[in-house]
């Protein structure tokens, strides 16, 4: 019995689910696997990236849907989707982050579509569409927070999360609702192990006539994903990026530096804290080798006693 890399539903002998494809485009009632293996994939993202406005460590590709044929095509411009393959130096990137973003739509971070699909030879690439597009070849007003900060690419480490503020403060539409947002990433990203939130990780889009956080991207367990981690965030925290505490995320993040209400925060604990058993199904069915699982979940039930008790 297989299970649809886009929804984790069962789906029989059928590689996704009706339900996988229909989130893709409405009418879609077959996908074809990518055409080309991962090396493929490696060599097309290396070769494409200077004519690419996503850029990163991982590899990544654009891409659209060709509805009438059943596939995604890799494109230069005009891509409504970001594909990342399978990374050589690090295992199982796509499927911690698909999982990730899973767990993070659990607790109510808001997030594009998301999932995974099979390249030539069977492996899965991970794939998310673009929140910056819609219509036709229309864009929305996306800024990263290294742009706002006036910061380079080889820069985007040298901020701090207190620093965050500020900038929400002076661009957001409603600053009060948008900062319980980011206290909320920022206690998921702890728990999950991403010690890579860096500020081109965090956006501002410009919808509806409001300026708000964008949807979530780039979440991943980096943690269990690279050797010997030596930080847990990557900018500083009350001038630390390691050994954070409960004091630090809760009472100086949430209270000092954001300050959101007591109510706010401990709503925001209470929904944290009851996702875990749905966060562990998940885990269970996730694509995640067994041994990544094991690591995944060690992490989680370390952290959740760190921030939680």
């Amino acid at each position: 019995m297989n299970r649809c890399p886009i929804t984790y539903e069962l789906c029989g002998e059928k590689k996704y689910s009706e339900r996988g494809m229909k989130l893709l485009n409405p009418t879609l009632k077959n996908l074809n696997d990518l055409e080309l293996t991962q090396e493929g994939l490696l060599r097309e993202s290396n070769a494409r990236a200077t004519k690419l406005s996503i850029q990163g460590v991982q590899p990544k590709l654009s891409a659209r849907l060709n509805v009438t044929g059943q596939k995604f095509e890799i494109v230069d411009r005009n891509g409504t989707f970001i594909f990342k393959p399978q990374n050589n130096l690090y295992t199982e990137l796509p499927e911690n982050e698909d999982l990730t973003m899973r767990l993070a739509e659990k607790i109510g971070i808001e997030l594009p579509l998301h999932g995974m699909i099979y390249s030539k030879e069977g492996k899965l690439t991970y794939f998310i569409k673009r929140f910056d597009r819609y219509g036709k070849n229309k864009k929305l007003s996306v800024e990263d927070f290294a742009q706002l900060a006036g910061m380079k690419r080889d820069t985007k480490y040298d901020f701090s999360m207190e620093r965050l503020v500020a900038i929400i403060d002076k661009h957001c539409t409603f600053p009060a609702l948008e900062k319980l947002k980011l206290f909320r990433l920022t206690l998921f990203s702890y728990l999950i192990g991403n010690e890579d939130m860096h500020l081109k990780n965090f956006s501002l889009i410009s919808r509806e006539d409001k300026i708000e956080l964008s949807p979530a991207y780039d979440l991943l367990n980096t943690t269990i994903a690279i050797a010997n981690p030596q930080e847990e965030f990557a900018l500083p925290l009350n001038g630390k990026k390691n050994n954070l505490t409960s004091n630090d995320l809760i009472k100086y993040w949430g209270k000092e530096k954001l300050q959101l209400s007591d109510k706010s925060i401990s709503n925001t604990v209470e929904k944290i804290s009851s996702s875990f058993n749905d966060w562990h199904g998940l885990m269970g069915i996730s694509f995640l080798s067994k041994s990544m699982k094991e690591k995944y979940t060690l992490l989680l039930e370390s952290r959740k006693r760190i921030l939680f008790g």
